[in-house]
């Protein structure tokens, strides 16, 4: 059995704060990107139809616009943490079972 030294654990650690890191900033991004195109069509649609101009208050256009924004931020931060996770754990497998070739 061996032993975990403490620069592996360091080493470790750092990959893990800049993987978060920087599915943090891919999830803002992403979130930037869904709360421009939610809010346009929302902000359109209370202005040019009847129906949301009598049932869409500014309380719920804010809601959409903000669910919008939200789910985009966390699904894109899941997925860009799953990936890179995904892409670590490739690299650090036993050679005989990065050979994925079928021949």
């Amino acid at each position: 059995m061996s032993t975990v030294t403490g620069a592996y654990l360091d080493q470790r650690l750092a990959a893990a704060k800049r993987c978060s890191r920087e599915a943090a900033m891919a999830g803002a991004k992403a979130a930037a990107v869904a709360t421009v195109a939610a809010a346009v069509p929302t902000l359109a649609s209370v202005r040019m139809l009847p129906w949301a101009k009598a049932h869409l208050n500014p309380a719920g256009q804010a809601l959409i616009i903000s669910t919008v924004a939200g789910m985009a931020y966390f699904i894109v931060a899941d997925k860009t943490i799953l990936s890179m996770a995904r892409k670590h754990s490739f690299q650090d497998a036993p050679e005989h079972l990065k050979n994925t070739s079928f021949h």
